[in-house]
């Protein structure tokens, strides 16, 4: 979980998507916070510091939520779209993004060939 965070290739799972918002949501609440209740010198300009790329993260890790719907990244703009990524299941199996991140139908059956059958 959180591998390449900066990296918008491949897939990740509903769970990692909802842990990266629920952090980049504490973050801005602290950065907030701090502009508005301390009164410190540039605390705007530090604020920005830690949003920016938190926004940036949250941006990535929508794509590649996205790539596991099997949607392009773009899609992540549509109004209410990460609701959707925050509860809908993902696409069985690898897709043009990758291989599925939960394991679910990643291998061939032609792999199945030759094994035994445990009962």
């Amino acid at each position: 979980m959180f591998k390449n965070v900066f990296s918008s290739e491949g897939r990740i799972r509903r769970l990692e998507y909802g842990l990266s918002y629920l952090v980049y949501s504490i973050l801005t609440f602290i950065a907030q916070f701090t502009l508005l209740y301390f009164e410190i010198d540039n605390a705007e300009l530090l604020s920005y510091i830690v949003i920016i790329p938190a926004f940036i993260v949250l941006c990535i890790q929508g794509a590649k939520r996205c790539h596991d719907r099997g949607n392009s990244g773009w899609y992540q703009l549509i109004p209410f779209y990460s609701l959707w990524m925050l509860f809908g299941d993902s696409d069985y199996g690898p897709n043009e993004y990758g291989p599925n991140p939960k394991g679910l139908g990643n291998h061939e059956s032609i792999d199945e060939i030759g094994k035994t059958v445990e009962i």
